[in-house]
């Protein structure tokens, strides 16, 4: 076959020989093949089942970048980290310079000293009072902590630390929370959602399903297979555990994917069948063309899904590769259920999932999806235009956007460790848990020479940088360009690895040859550009090599790595579905096509969540507080599974207008009978899977709430705007050009084209 022939001129679809053989081998051995995919469903529901408890929330890094380098210095000459863990100690009478609070304050700071897997601690009262640890009416001060390990292991910790250290008596009130505890209790309220999504979701699906089908065991089959997807899915998610860190959030993806794109492919190969057996096939027959046929579809269709979202694997990051896993595994499983599994039921069971009588479909030129295309053909600039306006329209406010860093403002407003966030940003002048920690290394013995002149100097320069409130180093405190105190003589932080109890102030910021100075910000450069203030220090001349780490310049890293690779991972997203599109049809306008539709579809999901989350108009609504920035990995992540989903949809539609188009049928009557044969379809699975997107909008996790919400719009429009009515009025305005590739592309085609 050539791209090129004329419309009219038919030519009947080839088979497809393994896809054929498939099926002979499925309507063979229908019930081997039933207890085998019993089986391991059975095991992937025991092995998923424990899933949960084997993920984690992955720290804000970047590895290889020099933030990540400074805390590996700082851990391994200092032995101490920033502090993830923090005591709010709140005076339940006076001021925690009164004696009887500041007594509590240090016994507090002791326990916690001594708690396992606590390496260092420091407090308001072991660091000479320093007015960065106090609330500026001195009723409150903190203690704080490092916590060694991976992120698992320090939220583990905090897991059973978090509720010790948790109390009031009649001196002081303490509450947990920094960084890590934040975190964690998102991962906690992830897993929450995910139980929560569960019990709303299934029911809802079942329902959806049988008013399209209309029958019980079609309904069952297909959910059958998404869960299937989801199980499996959930059990190499665990697999994957054993040697790598896993996001909780990725658990939540294999529900509303595992289900949506199992039920997805599972309607086309059902709705594939029941047309075989109208068509007059017996059922080995009917099952066989469909494995030919839709199966071939679903390969094409998993293929796009899977290339979008395996582009995450180009971030070194280990919470976007958590979705890069699912996505592989969610499309895999998902594929293989309505490949294999359900063609083998259809074999045994197929007939009982025929329409009722009285549900037969009309003809395709009755049809209300044909009827339409026609109508849109019929007008297509008018149509196109007017599509192409309203997306646009909606995509308006991410000319808006403006990209930020998460805080605890994901959780929702009464979670335990925002309340002490909030209160520490509320009531304290500057926040030492999320100091900028400058590491120098190799820098010779600092207590001799010029040394310590070299480093008062540059502190000194250091805390005259807008935004800074102080540093701290061996030689004192610094603020706006003066001393506040010199080095204290002993005794000041508690619980150093190389003592193991006290240890004087200079240990904390000098050990043989390295130096750290510790740059307070803030808590308005907290709130306001970070990254800006990260730049500030270190831009500023040291008298020596230096490193800035700490949690601002983490998350600054982090950004910076995902927004440098944001290139890479588009073209890995484009080109390959874009060549994939032409191996399937042949033609360069198509995937052309597709790739700017899809984008354009794209820009409406990214206009609402700057209008929406952003600039805060769905915040009263939907339950959460706006911070009126956009963290920069959310919308990547929703792109590429928003585009694998677009690929899908756009897979199937031109499918069955390509089998019309060989056939013989001219451009028009192909789009149109392929809409009418598709949209259906597309339509129920695509109310489907925004259904399971948009359950997550009710969750307490402001980063599910931007992917339910984002990606149950994308698929939406996708399907009713962008499948309905913008590609029947391209294709009828590219008419014969629809099919055309250069020569030396139709003979590459020829030989390796995937299509009939």
């Amino acid at each position: 076959m050539t791209t090129t022939r004329e419309p009219g001129t038919a030519r009947p679809p080839r088979p497809a020989p393994g896809l054929n053989r498939l099926g002979h081998l499925l309507a063979a051995r229908r019930r081997a093949v039933l207890i085998a995919g019993s089986l391991l469903l059975l095991i992937a529901a025991a092995l998923g089942a424990g899933a949960q408890n084997a993920l984690s929330l992955s720290r804000f890094e970047a590895p290889g970048s020099a933030s990540h380098r400074a805390e590996r210095a700082l851990h391994a000459e200092f032995g101490q980290g920033s502090p993830n863990m923090v005591l709010l100690v709140t005076a339940e009478h006076g001021t925690v310079d009164d004696p009887a609070v500041a007594e509590a304050g240090r016994r507090l700071a002791a326990e916690l000293a001594a708690a396992p897997g606590v390496r260092t601690t420091s407090s308001y009262w072991a660091q000479g009072d320093s007015p960065a640890l106090a609330s500026t009416d001195r009723t409150k001060a903190l203690v704080t902590a490092w916590l060694d390990g991976t992120a698992t292991e320090s939220r583990a910790k905090l897991a059973e630390l978090s509720p010790r250290f948790t109390r009031q008596d009649a001196t002081v009130k303490v509450e947990v929370g920094g960084q890590d505890e934040v975190f964690r209790q998102v991962g906690a309220q992830a897993r929450k959602d995910f139980l929560g999504a569960e019990a709303i979701v299934l029911p809802a699906v079942l329902l959806l399903l049988l008013l399209v089908y209309r029958r019980w065991s079609a309904a069952g089959l297909t959910i059958g297979v998404g869960l299937f997807s989801v199980f499996a899915t959930l059990a190499l998610l665990r697999g994957v555990t054993l040697f790598t860190e896993v996001s909780t959030f990725a658990a939540n993806l294999a529900l509303v994917m595992g289900l949506g794109l199992g039920i997805d492919y599972s309607l086309f190969v059902i709705s594939r069948f029941r047309e075989e057996r109208a068509a007059g096939l017996d059922r080995p027959a009917a099952v066989v063309r469909t494995v030919e046929r839709a199966g071939r579809t679903v390969l094409f269709s998993g293929v796009t899904v899977a290339i979008s979202l395996l582009a995450l694997f180009a971030f070194p990051f280990g919470f976007l590769r958590s979705f890069a896993y699912a996505g592989a595994f969610v499309v895999a499983t998902a594929v293989f259920g309505a490949v294999v599994l359900l063609p083998a039921a259809l074999a045994a069971v197929g007939d009982r999932v025929l329409r009722p009588a009285a549900a037969a479909p009309p003809r395709t030129e009755d049809g209300r999806w044909y009827r339409f295309t026609r109508r849109v053909m019929a007008r297509p600039l008018a149509f196109g235009t007017l599509a192409v306006a309203v997306l646009l329209l909606l995509g308006a406010p991410f000319l808006g956007v403006r990209f930020g860093l998460p805080d605890e403002r994901v959780l929702p407003a009464d979670a335990t460790s925002r309340v002490v966030q909030q209160q520490v940003r509320d009531g304290f002048p500057a926040r030492e848990t999320d100091a900028l920690q400058v590491v120098a290394t190799g820098v010779g013995d600092p207590g001799s020479g010029s040394g310590p002149e070299e480093t008062a100097g540059y502190a000194a320069r250091l805390s005259t940088l807008p935004g800074v409130f102080q540093v701290d180093t061996f030689t004192g405190s610094y603020a706006h360009g003066k001393a506040l105190a010199g080095p204290a003589a002993g005794g000041a932080a508690t619980g150093s690895p190389a003592t193991g109890g006290q240890a004087t102030d200079t240990a904390r910021f000098r050990a043989g040859g390295a130096v750290r100075l510790a740059v307070i910000p803030e808590e308005a450069a907290l709130a306001g550009d970070m990254p800006a203030l990260v730049g500030k220090v270190r831009a500023e001349a040291a008298p020596y090599p230096v490193l800035v780490g700490g949690f601002p310049a983490d998350l600054t890293d982090f950004r910076s790595g995902l927004l440098d690779a944001l290139p890479l991972v588009a073209a890995l997203v484009l080109v390959p579905t874009f060549v994939l599109l032409f191996l399937m049809t042949g033609s360069l306008l198509i995937p052309a096509k597709a790739t700017l539709s899809n984008l354009l579809s794209l820009t409406v999901m990214f206009g609402v969540l700057v209008w929406g989350f952003q600039d805060g108009h769905l915040a009263g609504p939907l339950g959460f507080t706006s911070t009126g920035t956009m963290e920069p990995s959310i919308p990547i992540l929703m792109f590429c599974i928003a585009y694998g989903l677009s690929m899908d949809y756009e897979v199937f539609v031109v499918a069955r207008i390509k089998e019309e188009h060989d056939r013989g049928a001219d451009t028009e009557t192909a789009v149109a009978t392929g809409v009418q044969r598709s949209a259906p379809l597309i339509t129920a699975a695509a109310g489907i899977l925004a259904l399971g997107f948009a359950v997550y909008a009710t969750g307490s996790v402001v980063f599910l709430k931007e992917l339910g919400v984002g990606l149950a719009l994308a698929v939406l429009v996708d399907a009713l705007l962008i499948r309905s009515v913008l590609l029947p009025a391209v294709m009828r305005l590219a008419g014969p050009a629809n099919w055309w590739a250069p020569a030396p592309l139709r003979r590459l085609h020829r030989r390796i084209g995937l299509a009939d």
